[in-house]
């Protein structure tokens, strides 16, 4: 991570096609299976089944209390790039390449697009996010290669 991007990410390689992961991380219902934060706790019942360009979806989270969260599908290109971000402006992202019959996934946090970066830095997002991330591909991966 360099400072003046302020965006953490990691990758992980995983053994399944691009489509298949994609379908995945586009049905909102199914994120919780993959949080790796453990902040996820469901979807909103009023969720789109597959997420596209320009859509909301709202999540029930925990972060010490519950509360509810609307985000809103900044970036869709199917099979291979699908980012939202919520009222804070922060970017979460996807990026899936094929490699082989696998695929690489890159998540990453961007934090320099928030409403208020200096926020995430003093909060420590960034060092968390990265941990967070790399939990949460490792998730990705063991769901997908339960559903091989």
């Amino acid at each position: 991570m360099t400072t003046n991007e302020k965006i953490v990410s990691a990758s992980r390689r995983i053994e399944a096609p691009a489509s298949q992961i994609f379908d995945l991380l586009a049905d909102p219902a199914r994120h919780r299976e993959i949080d790796g934060s453990g902040t996820v706790r469901n979807g909103h019942p009023d969720n789109p089944e597959r997420l596209a360009l320009g859509d909301s979806f709202g999540m029930d989270m925990k972060i010490g209390v519950p509360y509810r969260i609307s985000n809103e599908v900044v970036e869709f290109e199917e099979n291979h790039v699908i980012a939202w971000r919520h009222f804070g402006h922060h970017v979460w992202r996807y990026e899936l390449e094929a490699d082989g019959d696998a695929t690489v996934v890159t998540e990453s946090f961007n934090w320099g697009v928030a409403r208020f970066p200096p926020f995430y830095q003093w909060m420590g997002y960034p060092a968390k996010s990265e941990a967070n991330m790399k939990a949460t591909l490792e998730r990705l991966d063991a769901v997908m290669t339960a559903s091989s």
